[in-house]
């Protein structure tokens, strides 16, 4: 389970330090694409098969699919982890996200997400501020 908060520098080449906690588990190769509230998802290959798999079981016929689909589908890349940990993250992911600088690797169960520094400290003071009424609402379906 890929758990934890972690900050790395991006180095004057754009690559970043994978966590060392995070080596072990997700192998030598990843797969990065566009994340939800502007950070990245980094999934190890055997986990993004599984995602890939149930978004093109989706269907094709509602807009809502279509767009999901081809926002996280066309936008992934394979990203190979060098011999001393670390990865080049594309262009287009990295503006994305606005990388810069520092980033937070943050591990949420099955994937990494890479955040902004500054956009991921304002995001959880924000859930922090509302953890509460998150969890009155995972209770009413019954996940808490």
């Amino acid at each position: 389970m890929l758990i934890g908060e972690y900050t790395h520098s991006i180095d004057d080449k754009n690559r970043i330090s994978l966590p060392v906690k995070f080596r072990k588990e997700v192998g030598k190769k990843l797969v990065a694409t566009h994340g939800l509230d502007n950070c990245l998802f980094l999934y190890p290959v055997k986990e993004w098969q599984k995602i890939a798999e149930k978004l093109g079981g989706l269907g094709f016929g509602q807009a809502d699919t279509r767009s999901f689909n081809r926002f996280l589908l066309a936008g992934a890349v394979e990203i190979d982890v060098d011999t001393i940990g670390r990865i080049l993250i594309p262009d287009f992911l990295r503006d994305f996200a606005d990388l810069k600088g520092k980033v937070v690797f943050a591990g949420v169960h099955n994937r990494i997400e890479i955040w902004n520094e500054k956009k991921w400290v304002d995001y959880k003071k924000k859930i922090e501020m509302e953890a509460d009424k998150l969890a009155e609402k995972l209770g009413e379906i019954g996940a808490v």
